[in-house]
């Protein structure tokens, strides 16, 4: 079963440049996002925000970092550092920059605590399944980097009570399923969500749909979620918030109500749509 989603529903107030990879998507006064071939990477500030006044978050797959501090410096001026870097969680598509950014910048990076294994150099995340899905990047699951990563200079928990540093308005949810400490990022006055791989917009198991950016609804990535139980229950969770506007880590930002639907249809539809049928 697919749950197309409406191209009216994309949220970009307007459309970069296909070939410029430097370029952000605009979905709000305050908010964009990048695409870095198979992910995207969020940004929180208004454009031209002092040094030290916006937030990155995730940090694309190796060798994006030059492109991500160039469209920072688009959006916020020369030389401009994020206040912090937020992780939604450590797979190797969310931090594949963030050691070369952290000694760029010096900034502090926060990830739930259950991720923190992963981002000190202890433990390496669960190999990924090929057989799940059924597409190109499923299959070459194996060859991506599992980690781990150590940016322990760096690093610090998200605090207990769900605010989230450097950005008073947002709160964190734990999401997991995914990865046991994903997080997503939520500002309850417009009822935007960062919603990082608890559900994406476009089948990332295809290369085909990943190259295209087809519009669909769709759970976490199959190849990397071991605990489809808790992915479940994290995206009833976000359901029920009834987002306005959601950034999520692969596939385009969508928006009002066609958002909702095709999203409560996945929360009614979960077991069909996002559980693979087929692998560990």
């Amino acid at each position: 079963m697919q749950i197309p989603i409406d191209s009216s529903a994309c949220a970009d107030q307007k459309t970069p440049d296909a070939e410029n990879k430097e370029a952000v998507h605009s979905v709000g006064p305050d908010l964009g996002y990048q695409r870095l071939a198979i992910v995207n990477v969020a940004y929180c500030g208004l454009p031209g925000a002092k040094d030290r006044q916006w937030v990155l978050i995730d940090c694309g797959v190796i060798g994006t970092a030059g492109l991500i501090v160039r469209a920072a410096e688009n959006l916020f001026g020369p030389d401009s550092r994020p206040s912090a870097i937020l992780l939604t969680h450590g797979h190797f598509d969310h931090v594949g920059a963030l050691k070369e950014l952290c000694r760029k910048w010096d900034c502090s990076v926060y990830a739930h605590k259950l991720e923190i294994p992963y981002l000190n150099g202890q433990q390496s995340y669960p190999p990924p399944d090929p057989k799940v899905g059924g597409g190109l990047m499923a299959a070459l699951s194996p060859l991506y980097p599992r980690g781990p990563i150590d940016v322990t200079q760096w690093l610090k928990a998200l605090p207990d009570d769900g605010m989230v540093p450097d950005m008073p308005e947002w709160s964190w949810i734990h999401t997991p399923g995914h990865s046991p400490g994903h997080v997503s990022f939520w500002r309850e006055s417009d009822r935007s969500l960062i919603a990082g791989d608890a559900f994406i917009t476009t089948d990332q198991e295809s290369a085909y749909a990943v190259a295209i950016q087809r519009l669909e609804m769709h759970g976490p990535p199959q190849y990397y979620t071991p605990d489809w139980n808790s992915a479940r229950i994290s995206v009833e969770k976000l359901a029920a918030l009834e987002p306005e506007l959601a950034i999520t880590g692969h596939g385009k930002a969508v928006a009002g109500k066609e958002l909702r639907r095709t999203l409560h249809l996945l929360v009614d539809n979960f077991e069909a749509v996002a559980v693979p049928q087929q692998g560990r």
